[in-house]
Parts: structure tokens; sequence; C-alpha cells
């Protein structure tokens, strides 16, 4: 959700703090750069300097750089803070294009302030993160938490708030009005602090600083109602959704014109965050084809020669939303799997050619797909493609099933690196790899699909659950 995030006023102190800081950063780095390269301080590289700090300032609370970040990941600040430096500069570009004072800047002196400020940013921030967090350790710089509704969700949040001191928030209690039966069974080792007035009453006194309420959509009426309650004070308040809803693929909001909608039943991969996958596709894709294409001829010629039958199988498997696509694969076998009878491959297959089970071990009969990914039907990263008689099966037994097909199924996959690969001979496996994927979807990023493409390059060619 958009909203979960805890945020503070931007003319906060903390965020006068920062704004100081990363000017003082970005000066630094323009004098180092001087220093080092030796070039002359004239009035075009002064209105240079004024030209990026003025326009990082502005970039920064467009990024919403300084936005307060106890409940935020240091990685995501971090990217903030570099997103506005890359605008700043180009803006700098700009203008020096436009007025023709190009030549009078030094190439290799921009770049090397444009590294400079890069690492100096990251390493006062990261400085100022362990330095909070070592505080809110020890009982410092902390902020009252308190939850609305001993719910299943309410529930969840206090665990990750339990877990990660680093958070800073001193947890106050579950507060409800309902009786001990009602409430969700694992609050009941929680004991209810109090009733929802008693937490309001609070927020009035300035004993509270951050909200969640976290209370059943049904009560709506309820939730407005405290809502009202609470517009007479200054408490940071956050509407935490159903467990339900806070565990679907991709919950944010949308609008209507006027009115907002809450998207659960969404592809996260459309507008930049589409853009950022297909090239990172086609990128990995053609330099990893240039790579291995004395592989593919070597394998081509073996199962040419190991076993009649063509080189290539192309298999039907459900794509991006449901489409049928053609995936590609060396053939391991001696019979096609596409039939309306779910027969998956297991040990000492009889169907399996003795390359083939080489190949399926190793995973090297998927090398075709690179080319499938090219064609846009399938990605590097993503859920591994099932038959469509397995998914006809399955999307009647696994809750949520079809929702793998909200990405392009992918060549490897974060079920994959952690072991749910292979033959699912029992519906717990299945559920599991489900609950892989739709974990990947629900929290993609560019750096998540390099971490899994890594991770396969070390531990996820092979498998022994893989026949």
């Amino acid at each position: 959700m958009t909203s979960s995030r805890t945020f503070k006023p931007n003319g906060s102190s903390d965020a006068n703090f920062y704004r100081l800081f990363d000017i003082f950063a970005l000066f630094l780095a323009f004098q180092c750069s001087a220093l080092f390269y030796s070039f002359e301080l004239t009035p075009i590289y002064m209105v240079s300097v004024l030209t990026v700090a003025l326009s990082f300032l502005y970039c920064a609370e467009i990024f919403s750089a300084y936005r307060s970040w106890r409940a935020g990941k240091f990685r995501t600040m971090v990217l903030c803070a570099w997103g506005s430096l890359f605008s700043a500069f180009s803006v700098l570009l700009v203008i020096s294009f436009a007025f023709k004072f190009t030549e009078s800047l030094s190439r290799i002196g921009l770049g090397l302030w444009f590294l400079l400020s890069v690492t100096f940013l990251y390493s006062w921030r990261l400085a100022a993160y362990l330095f909070k967090r070592s505080r809110r350790k020890l009982g410092l710089n902390l902020r009252n938490v308190a939850i609305v509704g001993a719910t299943e969700s309410a529930v969840h949040l206090y665990n990750e708030i339990a877990k990660n001191d680093e958070l800073g928030f001193k947890f106050l209690g579950f507060y409800d009005d309902r009786q001990p039966e009602r409430l969700f069974e694992n609050s009941a080792k929680h004991d209810v602090a109090g009733r929802i007035q008693d937490v309001v009453n609070a927020a009035r006194n300035g004993e509270i600083g951050v909200l969640y309420i976290a209370l059943p959509m049904k009560a709506d009426k309820r939730i407005a109602d405290i809502l009202l309650q609470l517009g007479d004070t200054t408490v940071d308040v956050h509407i935490i959704p159903d467990f339900l809803i806070s565990n679907l693929i991709h919950a944010r909001i949308e609008h209507v014109g006027d009115v907002d909608t809450l998207s659960v039943f969404e592809s996260p991969f459309i507008g930049a965050r589409e853009f950022i996958k297909r090239t990172e596709d086609i990128v990995v894709a053609s330099i990893i084809l240039i790579l291995i294409s004395p592989i593919l001829v070597a394998i081509a010629f073996a199962v040419k020669f190991t076993s009649k039958g063509p080189v290539i199988f192309k298999q039907d498997r459900y794509g991006l939303d449901g489409r049928k696509i053609k995936v590609w694969k060396f053939r391991s076998m001696s019979v096609t799997e596409n039939s309306a009878v779910v027969t998956q491959a297991t040990k000492n297959d009889a169907r399996i050619t003795p390359l083939g089970s080489f190949l399926r071990r190793t995973s090297l009969d998927e090398l075709p797909q690179f080319i499938n990914v090219l064609k846009g039907d399938m990605s590097i990263v993503g859920p591994r493609p099932h038959a469509v008689a397995h998914n006809e099966e399955y999307r009647k037994k696994v809750e949520f099933y079809m929702f793998r097909h909200k990405a392009k199924p992918g060549i490897t996959g974060w079920a994959q690196i952690n072991g749910w690969r292979g033959e699912t001979d029992t519906l717990n496996k299945m559920e599991k790899r489900v609950e892989f994927d739709l974990h990947y979807i629900k929290h993609w990023s560019l750096w998540f699909d390099i971490k899994i493409i890594f991770m396969t390059i070390f531990k996820g060619f092979k498998n022994a659950n893989a026949y």
C-alpha cells in the first residue's frame, strides 16, 4: 500500500538537517574534484555548483527524499537521494547545452564531482542511519505506537515491530472493544491494553506518536468515527488493510476521476516498472545468448545424434495474464507432455533420454528459453511456467494460484532458488511454490531480480528434485 509509510512534514528539524548535510556533501565533492583535477574555479563553475545544489533540493522534494525514514528501508532512502542527484546533474547538462557553455566545463571534472557526490551522499546517510539505529536499540529516540484492533493483520504488524528494534517504536498495546473470544487467536498472548476510547484519549493527551488502525473492512463506520475523533490530535494515523487484502500481490491506490480505488488484482509491471523489467530482460538475455552460443550448438548436436526427434521441443504454457505461449526447450524426453492428463516427470522416468536426464538435472534443457525472453514471452526472473493441464488442476486447489500469471514466466525464480523446483508430488509442495512466486511478484524490484540471478548462478542450476 502506498500509505503504509510513516511521513513527517518536510519542514521538520530532521529534514532540515538532511538538507544542510546534502548541500555540504555536494560542495565538498566539488572542492575535492577541483583539487584533484586542478581546474580553475571560474564563475561558470560557481554557477554550475549553484545550479546543481538548487536542482538537487527541488528534485529531492519530488523524490520525497526528506520524509521520515523511521519505518522505511535504507536502500530506498539512498536511491531517492541518488535519483535527486542524477536529476540535478541532468538539469546542469541541459542548461549548459542550452546556453552553450559546455566547452567551459571539464567532462572529467564533472564526472569526478558526480561520483564523489554519490559516495558522500551515501556515506553520511549510512553514518546517520547506523547512529540512529544504535540509539533506538538502546531505547532512545523512540516513538510510542498503538494498534486499534486485535486482528490477524494487527498481530502481523506487531511481530514486525517486535523483531525490528531499529525502527524505534515502543509498542503500547492493542486496543479493542470486542470480547476476548472474538479477538484473533494469536493476539491472546498479548494483553489488550484497553478500549478504543482509551487510545483516543491517550492520543489527545499527546501520549501516542503513531496509531495503526487494523479493524476489519466491515467496520468502516467505526473506523470513520475513530478518524473523526482523532481529527483534533497530532498523532500519525495509518489504516492497515485486512490480512487478506494486505497479502494480495499488489495492493495500491488508483484513481478513476476523483474517486480513489484500491487495486488488488493487477500486475505490478506497468509504466516505468514494465520498461525497467523489459530492458533488464533484453540486456541480460542478449549477453547470455552471446556467451552460451557455443554451448547451445554443442547441446543441439548432442540431442540430434543421441535420440530420434526434433532438437527443440515447444511446449504450450500460460504466459502473462494467462495467455498461451510456446516455451522452447531442448528435447529431453521421448514423448510430449501436452495432454489432458497431468503426468510430471519423476525419478527414473522411462520417457527421459540418457542425455535428457543430465540436461534436466543441470537445467541446460532450458537454455533456449533465453530466446523466449528476447521474443517477450518470458522474463529472466519470474514464476516458472507449468504445463497447461497442470495449471488447470492446481488452480482449483491452491488459493490465488493464477496470480502467478500477473508476471511473465521466468527462466529462474524466487521459488526455484529456495528449493521449490522439480517434481511437486504433494499439494503442500505446490502451495509453497506458489507462496514464493507471489512473494516475488508482490516485492519485485530490480535489485531483487539481480539478487535472484546471482543466487541462481551459485546454487540454482543443479537440484536433486529436478528429473
